[in-house]
C-alpha cells in the first residue's frame, strides 16, 4: 500500500501546499522562502529517505515564525496521515547523529499521544534568515499534529548550523525507523491494541 499524502492549508499567514512519501528515494523539493529552513527540510527528506515535496508562501514581511510553524503542523498532519492505523510498523526509532561538533540523539514513539521533550541550546539569534527559536516551534507543531511522542537532546555542540542540522537529520533517521515496517508485527505494536 502506498504511503503518500498529499495535504494543503491556507490561512491569512501562509499558504501551504505538500506532497508525502514515506517510501521515497529521498528527493526534495522545498520552497518556503526561508532559504536555511528549505536546507533543513532537504537534509530531513534526504537523510529519512522521503520524497518531500513543500511550497509555502508566508507572511515573510513579518518574521519567519508563521511559515515554519505551520508548515510543521502540515507535515506532522500528513506524517500522521501516511501512517494510518499504524499496523505492522516499528512504532519507536531512535538515532544520535554526529555533526562536527554537534551530537544530537532523537527518540521518537508513535503513540498517538502528543509529546516533545526539547533539549537544543544555540548561542545566535538566527540561522541564515531562521530565528534558531523557531527550531522547537517547528518540532513542537510536528509532535503534536502527528500524535507523537518526540524527544531531542543535544549531547555536544557549540556551532548552531551543526546543531541545527544535526537534530533535522536525527529526527529524519528516527522517523524513518519508527515508520517502517517490521514484518514481525503483526496488527498495531500496543498490548492495548490500539495506538
Amino acid at each position: 500500500m502506498e504511503r503518500i499524502v498529499t495535504k494543503s492549508r491556507k490561512t491569512k499567514e501562509t499558504d501551504i501546499s505538500l506532497t508525502l512519501n514515506l517510501d521515497g528515494s529521498g528527493r526534495g523539493e522545498i520552497d518556503t522562502g526561508v532559504g536555511f529552513f528549505d536546507h533543513m527540510l532537504n537534509g530531513f527528506s534526504r537523510h529519512g529517505l522521503f520524497d518531500l515535496s513543500l511550497s509555502c508562501k508566508g507572511d515573510l514581511e513579518v518574521d519567519d515564525h508563521h511559515t515554519i510553524e505551520d508548515c510543521g503542523i502540515v507535515l506532522g498532519e500528513a506524517i500522521q496521515e501516511a501512517i494510518g492505523d499504524k499496523a505492522g510498523i516499528s512504532r519507536f526509532g531512535h538515532f544520535i547523529l554526529p555533526m562536527d561538533d554537534a551530537l544530537v540523539l532523537c527518540a521518537i514513539d508513535l503513540s498517538g499521544r502528543p509529546y516533545l521533550s526539547y533539549d537544543l541550546s544555540f548561542h545566535t539569534e538566527r540561522c541564515g534568515q531562521m530565528g534558531t527559536d523557531m527550531a522547537r516551534e517547528f518540532f513542537y507543531a510536528i509532535s503534536y499534529s502527528a500524535a507523537m511522542n518526540l524527544h531531542l537532546k543535544q549531547l555536544s555542540g557549540h556551532n548552531d548550523h551543526h546543531i541545527m542540522e544535526a537534530a533535522f537529520k536525527a529526527f529524519a533517521k528516527a522517523l524513518d525507523m519508527a515508520v517502517s515496517p517490521d514484518p514481525r508485527v503483526k496488527g498495531v505494536l500496543s498490548t492495548k491494541g490500539v495506538l
